[in-house]
């Protein structure tokens, strides 16, 4: 009589467990394919190794100051792509076999210009839209072209601009311009 019970639990847990893993996994993916750029702040952990830990600000020439190795460029480089460099750089001269993680803290902001309340530069949120932007700069002004909004990609080398709708996510650094419409 227990067994259906504790039978049901067991896969109703197991299939939240599996939801959880499954949005952890489409999370990270994310994470992953991030890249990192003047204003990220990351946090690098050296198992075992509590004074090369810490958090570091990637200044405006893309570098980290560590300890040990002193300044590092990361600018352009994902976060686990940091990690292998850092563990390369000190597996060479200083510790057997390190252990090292990268993690992003604080994402650079992102800049919203034209027909808002309050243009300027924000932080950025995960999972961020053009109308989440919108929102954070106290929402159009009575000139705001809905239809005309731009998007420069703070990571695109070409800087081109893209038409986009209120819907399209929002990277760090990028540069949104919403636009006066004329009537």
């Amino acid at each position: 009589m227990w067994k259906r019970p504790r039978l049901l639990a067991k896969s109703l847990l197991g299939m939240v467990f599996g939801i959880l893993l499954v949005a952890g996994v489409a999370h990270g993916d994310d994470v992953k394919g991030y890249v990192l750029g003047a204003g990220d702040k990351i946090r690098v952990t050296v198992f075992n190794e509590p004074d090369l830990s810490g958090v570091f600000d990637v200044n405006g020439q893309g570098l980290i100051s560590v300890p040990l190795l002193g300044q590092v460029k990361v600018i352009g480089l994902t976060a686990i792509e940091t990690q292998a460099l850092l563990t390369e750089k000190y597996g060479k001269e200083y510790l057997v076999k390190p252990s090292v993680t990268v993690e992003v803290m604080n994402y650079r902001p992102f800049f919203i210009l034209g027909e808002v309340k309050s243009p300027g530069s924000y932080p950025y949120v995960d999972g961020m839209t053009v109308i989440n932007a919108v929102a954070l700069a106290g929402g159009y002004t009575p000139r705001a072209n809905h239809d005309g909004i731009k998007i420069k990609h703070g990571n695109d080398p070409k800087a081109v601009e893209h038409d986009v709708q209120e819907n399209t996510p929002v990277l760090p650094g990028d540069i949104i311009q919403v636009a006066e419409r004329f009537f």
